[in-house]
Formats: structure tokens, sequence, C-alpha cells
């Protein structure tokens, strides 16, 4: 099916706006720290790969703080802007007249300003003299490089190097949590790409559910998906590996890696899990549909969607400006525990539950991160802020307070993991929460997973993602109705 979506401009203004807040943002923290305002900015944009030792290149994507500054597409640029001026420069590579032959046109640094709205270009073998004819303080100047610790992956980001660094000041430990906080509260522009890529993604995830039929290969759902995207959406890049599940795959948290490379012939009875979203001009998407391949829920898969489903509004129908991120996970845990329970799959206390942590068994993941120019964006836990502890209360990649501005994902699930259910049923705390009996008939079921990206506003939330959630709309889409359904199921 066609779309209707058209990919909106993308303005440079978008990271101009963005240059301008982190500007505003370090200034304050030199002031408050009594240093002077001169120095750089200064990052180091990413490099073209090869595949291992080959001459294949790697599709490039930027580097996403470099992404953020400046929006520069092309590998090989250094970024630098000026704290006392305000004034924003690029270093584009100076490229070999061979460029021309096999990878096009060779743009003039004129063109690279303008298309780019910065306010001076030059060449990367310039950044020495360029940045010390810019400098108008005393000494060595000064630049601020990016050196951080992603909480998410615990690696390091890579502080800019080139040739004559040694004739400058280093300062390693300011920009990094100030920039990274600068990406946690969206722009308006921002706002529209994020939207975007969810319009084109929910757009496609309603297709691929229409199409869906028992017999297929799990990576032909992969690849309606990114056509769909591509095709109408200009999305060239996915926001990460699409993850297409069914049947007990998709207990795989994350699974559609290389060595479980959505590859399974799907059968009549099974759950379908697929968390797939589309990035548009560095912004991403980060949508899960969970539904049954044929169209038609059992009772047994009903109880457990609707588990998820329930935890799902009601967190969304609770955020808002304040409310703790810890909180609404528990909130979702101790909601598909109730639901679990009224299905007589556990047996108890729900609150003595809550105390054994028995919401981590099913829902052993985080209820959902940050979204933005990364999937999982920045600023989950910022200097001083302390992880949880607890079983699955320790996968949160936020505990932080929602604020207006902040795009998260709200992400249940509940699972049937052989290696969280079975230490847990023979555990002495827990194991009298179980009725064996039920359970057992979930062994193979898999999981179900219910995925929106969500805006918080200021006085309650905006869920920016658009598909069938409920059971009747599910079926009635992939029983050929339109989208939005024309009346309600």
């Amino acid at each position: 099916m066609a779309s209707s979506l058209k990919p909106p401009e993308v303005s440079m203004e978008l990271h101009a706006i963005n240059r301008e807040k982190l500007l505003n943002s370090l200034r304050q923290h030199l002031t408050e720290t009594s240093r002077p305002l001169h120095g750089f900015v200064f990052l180091q944009g990413g490099e073209e790969q090869n595949r291992y030792c080959t001459d294949h290149t790697e599709l490039f994507r930027q580097e996403s703080y470099f992404a953020y500054l400046f929006g520069v597409r092309d590998p090989g640029f250094y970024g630098a802007i000026d704290i006392a001026t305000g004034k924003s420069i690029l270093f584009a590579p100076r490229l070999p007249p061979e460029y021309a032959v096999w990878l096009g046109k060779i743009k003039s640094l004129p063109f690279i300003q303008e298309t780019y709205k910065v306010s001076m270009v030059y060449y990367t073998d310039e950044i020495v003299g360029v940045l010390h004819d810019q400098y108008k303080g005393s000494g060595k100047p000064l630049l601020f490089l990016l050196h951080g610790l992603n909480t998410d992956s615990n690696r390091f980001s890579k502080p800019a190097d080139f040739e004559g660094i040694e004739k400058f000041k280093t300062e390693l430990n300011m920009l990094h949590p100030v920039l990274s906080e600068c990406r946690v509260l969206k722009s308006d522009l921002e706002l529209a790409h994020i939207q975007f890529a969810n319009d084109i993604s929910s757009e496609a995830h309603v297709e691929v559910m229409r199409n869906t039929k028992v017999g297929m290969k799990e990576y032909q759902l992969e690849s309606m998906f990114l056509h769909h995207t591509y095709m109408y959406g200009g999305c060239r890049h996915c926001s990460y590996t699409c993850i297409c599940a069914t049947g007990e795959n998709s207990a795989v948290l994350h699974y559609g890696h290389a060595a479980a490379p959505n590859d399974r012939t799907f059968k009549d009875g099974d759950m379908a899990l697929l968390d797939m979203g589309a990035e548009y001009n560095f912004y991403g998407s980060d949508i899960t549909c969970s539904f049954p391949v044929n169209g038609k829920f059992t009772n047994d898969q009903k109880l457990i969607y609707n588990a998820v489903l329930e935890a799902h509004n009601a967190v969304i129908n609770a955020m808002k400006p304040e409310v703790s991120w810890v909180d609404m996970h528990k909130l979702a845990e101790k909601i598909i525990l109730e639901a679990l329970k009224k299905g007589s799959a556990i047996i108890g206390n729900v609150e003595d539950m809550m105390v054994e942590r028995l919401g981590a068994v099913f829902m052993p993941h985080g209820l959902g991160h940050f979204l933005g120019i990364d999937t999982h964006d920045t600023g989950g836990y910022p200097k001083g802020a302390e992880r949880p502890k607890e079983p699955g209360l320790k996968s949160l990649r936020t505990s932080r307070e929602l604020c207006e501005g902040m795009v998260i994902t709200v992400e249940p699930g509940c699972y049937f993991i052989d290696a969280l259910l079975v230490p847990a049923m023979e555990n002495a705390k827990t194991s009298k929460f179980f009725n064996r009996e039920v359970i057992g008939r979930f062994k193979d079921f898999g999981g179900v997973r219910i995925e929106s990206d969500v805006l918080v506003t200021s006085n309650g939330s905006k869920n920016m993602t658009n598909v069938p959630r409920e059971t009747g709309e599910i079926e009635a889409v992939m029983a050929g109705a339109p989208w939005p359904l024309n009346k309600k199921i």
C-alpha cells in the first residue's frame, strides 16, 4: 500500500538551535565555576569503516553528538564552536582529485557553509592555524573535548584528536555531561523529526501486520518494514537492528542479531513480537507490536496481551512532569502481576510478590528509555544519579523524574523465559507464587511487548505512536480493515 506521508524538510535551524542550547548551558557552567568564557567546543565527526581488511566501505552514519550539533552527513569532518563569540566552524577533509571520478563532485567550502549554515568552513589541515587566529584569550587556546561514559553501553566517547593538538590546552570533564543533558529535552524541530519517524514506522507496522500470513519467514516481516520506511519515508537507516520474533523466539529480548537472524518459519498459533523503528535525519523511533500471526487471539494470548496493554496504557495515563520513572516501572509490574493472578498463572498476595521482585521474572528489562538521535538516548544517569540494584529495576536505563520535553519509550512486556522461570520456581521465597500447571501452558508461548514513544508535556503526555493496540483493532486490521478504523471496535 502506498503512503500519504511526505518526509518533512530538513532544516539546519534544528542544529543551530542545538548549538545555541549547548552554548548557553556551557557559559552558565563556566560562570558558576568562575572560569572565563573563552575556548572552543571541539568535536571530531565519525569516520568511514571498511569491512575488516576489504575495500568494502560500510554505509556511514554520523557520530551522534556531532550530528546533534552540526547535522553533517559526510565522514571525516571536525567541528568547533567559539564560546566567546558563538561562531560555528566546520573543518572538511581535503579530498583528492580521484574522489570526483569514483564518488562524485567534490563539494566546495562555500557549498558546505551554505548547506550546514555555519559561520565558517575550512579544511582539516587548517585546524591549528584557524583556531589560533580565532582565539581571543591569552596563552594556548583551550579546547573542550568530548569524553565521558555512555551509561547504556559502558563505553566512553572518543575525544577529538588531530595533528597539532599539543599546541592547545584541553579540558575533558565539562563538555560531556553538559552536552548529554542538552539532548534530554527536545526542541520543536527535533520533535517534528521524531514524530515523522514514528508516523512512517507506525504505518509500516500496520502494513506488516496486514500482510502477515502463517508459513512466512520472520525476515519477510523485517523486509516489508524496511521497504515501506525507505520507499515512502526516505529512511535509509533504522534506529536499531529489527527484532522480528515469533513463537518462543519472542522471549528473546534482543532477538534478530547475527546468531538469531529473524529466520524462523512461523506457525499457526504463534504470537509475533515485532520491534522495529526507522530513523529520519538522525532522529529515531522505537515501536513494538505483538499480535497472533493467524490474525485471531486465543484466550491465553489475550490474557498475556491484555495484561501488558493495561500496563502500557496505565503508565502513559500516569506520566507527567515530576513523576518518578522507577514508580512507573513498578506500576507496570504490579498491573501485569495482578492480571497473571487473575488468569491463575500465579497465586498469592501481589504486594508480597512485589517485595520479592517477582515482576522481574516476567519483565526483566526496564520499562523504557530516552529516545532521540540515539535509540537509547543520552542522559539516563547523569553524574551522581544512582542506578537501582534490585532485579528488574537495575535494568532501567534511567531512574529520573520526568520533565516536559523528554521523549521516552513505554515498553512493558511479559515473557516466559526458562532461564528466569526455572530458578524462580525453585527458589524458597518465590516458588509458592507459581501455579505450575497454568505456567506450563505458556512454556513455548514466548512473550508480549507493547512499545510506544511518548512525549512528556506540561501536564501529562502525548503518545507519538499510532498503531492498532486493542485486540479487536488488531484482528480487524489483519482482516483487511483500514487504519485508523472507521468505527470503534
